[in-house]
């Protein structure tokens, strides 16, 4: 196989491009340095105005993307559909892997190798933890996960960075509660990595059998930041300036008397949420399940659906960065 150096280089572009970015595997958050963030929190500054402004361009006009989704998905698989063509660039769509080559037993490497043949990046989501770095290992062409099993899910933590900092205005000082279930949640394993990179304190919230992974809350501890732990919402609500919400993942338990018994266990209501700062962000990186209350929403810190729209912002950076055109 090539070597990844020489299999990374797409050739006609000019060679002054982003290094950090161009040509890059996005698989992980625990990649990225402050300088990273800042840079493709700006690309995505400037996306967002491009939108608002003109809609669309033609940044990315004759580059493919194939977003290719082992596991079901709504905003994840249609922003990144929406973010190429809003650049210009065309998608192959493989959402129902059951109606792939996958159903007759072909290998991720293989499935990767073949539609790198027609793409110039390649979006993965994959139920098992680690998917996205075999992949990376096989491919010649720039991978960006999508989520991978419990692991992660680095660009559903670099919107969320950049909701965090379109709300408030800044992201040093700030009190983050992450409410839920912190034990399954890959976007709540990529946010507490990024914001490991920033001056704040970190609540945690669940009950005991969907507690933040050990080594994840160790990360944090290493990186200096206060970290609390607790079992009660209303503690916190009253003093954080984020508040994180996550629903229970039902398809992650093996036993569904646990699920059952844990599923409603946090609810944010408009009560709740008169307790809550006049200036803070209510998120959650959906869908939701019953866990915010649908008459939360008309609350204009309820973040959760402009939460989406960045997502598409951010992509759009991420895209025009890999390929060399941010």
């Amino acid at each position: 196989m090539a070597s990844r150096d020489s299999g990374k280089k797409i050739v006609g572009l000019a060679p002054d491009r982003h290094t950090s970015f161009y040509g890059r595997d996005i698989v992980s958050v625990k990649q990225f340095s402050p300088e990273d963030l800042a840079y493709i929190l700006g690309v995505a500054d400037e996306m967002r105005s491009l939108v608002k402004r003109v809609g669309a361009t033609d940044l990315l006009k004759g580059y493919i993307l194939a977003n290719l989704f082992y596991e079901p998905s709504t905003r994840t698989s249609s922003s990144f559909q929406a973010a190429m063509q809003r650049l210009g660039g065309a998608v192959i769509a493989i959402h129902g892997v059951q109606y792939s080559s996958v159903s007759k037993g072909e290998s991720l490497p293989d499935t990767i190798r073949t539609l790198e043949c027609y793409a110039d990046v390649i979006v993965l989501r994959h139920p098992e933890v680690g998917a996205s770095e075999v992949a990376a290992r096989y491919a010649s062409k720039p991978i960006i996960s999508a989520g991978d099993g419990i692991g992660e899910h680095p660009t559903q933590g670099l919107l969320d960075i950049y909701t965090i900092l379109s709300e408030l205005g800044t992201i040093d000082g700030l009190h983050v509660a992450m409410v839920g279930d912190l034990k399954h949640g890959r976007t709540v394993h990529s946010l507490a990595r990024l914001l490991r990179l920033y001056d704040i304190r970190l609540t945690f919230v669940s009950p005991d059998v969907l507690r933040l992974p050990a080594e994840i809350k160790q990360e944090m501890l290493e990186a200096g930041r206060p970290v609390t732990e607790t079992d009660r919402v209303e503690e916190i609500i009253g003093s954080a300036d984020v508040v994180y919400v996550t629903r229970v993942q039902k398809e992650r338990f093996a036993d569904l008397r646990e699920y059952e018994a844990v599923k409603d266990y946090y609810e944010i209501t408009p009560k709740l949420m008169a307790r809550a700062k006049d200036k803070m962000a209510l998120m959650h990186p959906l869908p939701r399940v019953g866990e915010i209350h649908y008459d939360v929403d008309d609350d204009p810190r309820a973040a959760y659906f402009r939460q989406m729209e960045n997502g598409m912002y951010i992509r759009m950076a991420l895209l025009a960065a890999v390929l060399g055109k941010a």
